[in-house]
């Protein structure tokens, strides 16, 4: 009687190759259904073949091998589509790295990039709500929208006074962990929850507005490093961002305006 499919015939039905399905055995992912005591021949059922599909689409997508094993181990459907939903949204957020630095080098190989321009402000003393608080930067992004959410929600938009902002201390960038403060100037600041009043210090900045996707804000922010270097004395403090237009105001990222502010030592009153 036939033991089933040779893995020749295997690979044919499969479209998977016999180095690949011997790969798949040997890694404890797709074992014959009978091996031959004394040939040693591996044998296949017609059942199979969708396993071993399944298999071959989840490596394409680099799942690891120990949760390719989990998956195929549970009958729980919703538990499979959580492991594989977890994978997905880790591969999204790798292409969005992968997108954010082919931007960047884009910018970064135009030698024809327009002149910088650059503005020395002398911003005032303020009294903001604020949320603040050491964060990873591998967090940052998330911490940023959970914090501006509870601020948006505190005070709505009659209550607001000017662009949300934030300070970022520069041992988030040097360290990878530091202090974000992000605020919104109101008409009667509060406090509440892990929003606090918070009363920013009168500062000289070289600002300049970084336009569109945030994707490449690190090529503004050297541009704007450079010419601090060349045409100021920068000194220690955070850097300054304010969200002229961004994400909560339109989700087209070409009309986004970001103002960087970096702290300098300004040499001329801001009048002369």
């Amino acid at each position: 009687m036939r033991k089933g499919l040779t893995i020749g015939e295997f690979a044919t039905v499969s479209h998977l190759s016999v180095r690949t399905l011997r790969r798949y055995h040997e890694a404890g992912l797709l074992e014959p259904a009978t091996v031959d005591p004394h040939t040693n021949y591996r044998y296949y059922l017609p059942d199979q073949i969708a396993t071993a599909q399944v298999i071959h689409r989840l490596r394409q997508l680099d799942v690891p091998l120990a949760e390719v094993r989990s998956i195929l181990a549970t009958d729980d459907t919703a538990q499979r589509a959580e492991l594989i939903s977890g994978h997905l949204r880790r591969l999204e957020a790798e292409l969005d790295r992968t997108r954010a630095a082919v931007v960047s080098l884009r910018q970064l190989l135009h030698p024809d990039a327009a002149a910088l321009d650059v503005d020395l402000r002398s911003v005032p003393a303020r009294t903001v709500a604020a949320i603040r608080e050491q964060v990873r930067q591998e967090d940052a992004l998330a911490w940023f929208d959970t914090a501006m959410d509870e601020l948006d929600e505190a005070f709505p938009p009659a209550e607001r006074n000017g662009p949300p902002g934030g300070q970022y201390t520069n041992e988030l960038f040097t360290d990878g962990v530091g202090v974000m403060t992000v605020y919104r100037p109101v008409r009667d600041p509060c406090g509440g929850g892990r929003i606090e009043v918070v009363e920013l210090p009168s500062v000289d900045l070289a600002v300049t507005v970084h336009p569109g996707s945030h994707d490449d804000i690190d090529v503004t922010y050297g541009r704007l490093g450079a010419w601090v270097v060349s045409h100021a004395l920068g000194v220690a403090g955070p850097v300054h961002e304010t969200y002229l237009a961004g994400p909560r105001d339109t989700g087209d990222p070409t009309r986004w305006r970001t103002e960087l502010g970096w702290p300098v030592f300004r040499v001329t009153p801001p009048d002369a």
